[in-house]
């Protein structure tokens, strides 16, 4: 990894082809996300207010969860400053679009835009990056976990999609808390803690069933659609020194419908080069990508990077390589020649 570049190398150099308006905040985005607070307020209503069959109940929550998503593809706009510029509003508005997953927005600035888009899979400085083998040893649950079979391992990592992105959060919030100054740490506690009140409350306003269906599946439906994405963000790319994203990200394709429910969150390579920018003009970045430097450049469709996922550990070792510790066979990453022959045989581009 000798030819790595900053992702402002890149964007220097695509820039100059992109629209001035690219750059300008859309706040007409935020119809969306009011058309996902209707319908995640209508199935509300609907579910406090009759005894549903259980297979009912189910289809609302499964609609109340894909709004709990969308709402917070959303916020990660809104807190980028890709709807509105003012900070105030902005802070408003992404609390209330990340209000679902429970994660305040001075955290998700902090976490988010401060760490994991300036220190994009740095192993000691990416609080999103995969651990190392070395760092692995010197745990003993951890060195007991990927002591089990690989099958086993991934089974239980895509059953623990649908709580990672509300654990991890939890997990941001005691890293972070106390980097904030004092009066600001009184903010970030708020923000976290209040949309909880809320949510615990309402098991006394519409019963536990209810509750159930209104809240708690819906959360973990959408906890797996936004980790669907994160998890296919950057754990199958090396760890790099240099934050370079074209190495360190991967770009998903996933149906056109579902980029436009989701913001272009797909766009992934393409969002860390140009964090601020109208999601809209992404496809765009990614033809200057591919026509400058088509070798370096990483695509899947979402389902194939999700596959290749179940069939990786999720350990580093020497940065460009994933290792199993449990018999220690490795597996390249992204650029780095990730498919052994006897897990993919299909070919995809690397």
């Amino acid at each position: 990894m000798n030819d790595l570049h900053s992702f402002s190398w890149y964007a220097a150099r695509i820039k100059k082809h992109l629209p001035p308006e690219a750059f300008k905040p859309v706040p007409v985005r935020l119809f969306g996300g009011f058309t996902y607070l209707v319908i995640t307020l209508t199935c509300f209503l609907i579910i406090a207010s009759n005894p549903l069959p259980t297979l009912i109940a189910l289809v609302l929550s499964f609609m109340i969860g894909a709004c709990f998503a969308g709402l917070g593809f959303l916020g990660h706009e809104i807190l980028h400053g890709t709807v509105v510029r003012n900070a105030l509003l902005r802070d408003i508005l992404g609390a209330i679009a990340f209000w679902p997953l429970s994660t305040g927005p001075k955290l998700w600035r902090k976490w988010h835009n401060l760490n994991h888009h300036v220190h994009t899979q740095h192993d000691a400085n990416d609080p999103d990056a995969w651990p190392t083998l070395e760092r692995i040893s010197r745990m003993n649950m951890f060195k007991w976990i990927y002591g089990l079979p690989l099958f086993i391992r991934s089974f239980f990592a895509f059953i623990s999609l649908t709580v990672q992105f509300t654990a991890h959060s939890i997990k941001m919030f005691f890293t972070y808390v106390k980097e904030f100054a004092p009066k600001k740490q009184r903010d970030v506690f708020l923000q976290m803690i209040l949309p909880w009140v809320t949510w615990i409350s309402l098991i006394f306003v519409i019963g536990i069933r209810n509750w159930i269906f209104a809240y708690f599946i819906p959360l973990l439906i959408a906890n797996f659609i936004v980790m669907a994405y994160i998890s296919t963000n950057h754990r199958l790319n090396p760890l790099t020194p240099i934050n370079d994203p074209l190495a360190n990200s991967l770009t998903v394709t996933v149906p056109k419908i579902v980029d436009i429910l989701h913001f272009n969150f797909s766009y992934h390579t393409e969002h860390h080069l140009f964090p601020g920018m109208n999601p809209k003009y992404y496809p765009l970045v990614k033809e200057h990508i591919k026509a400058m430097w088509p070798e370096r450049y990483h695509e899947m469709p979402m389902t194939r990077a999700l596959i290749t996922l179940w069939h990786t550990p999720r350990v580093y070792h020497e940065q460009t390589n994933l290792i199993d510790p449990r018999t220690s066979e490795t597996y390249g990453s992204l650029g780095n020649k990730l498919y052994p022959k006897s897990i993919l045989p299909k070919k995809t581009t690397d």
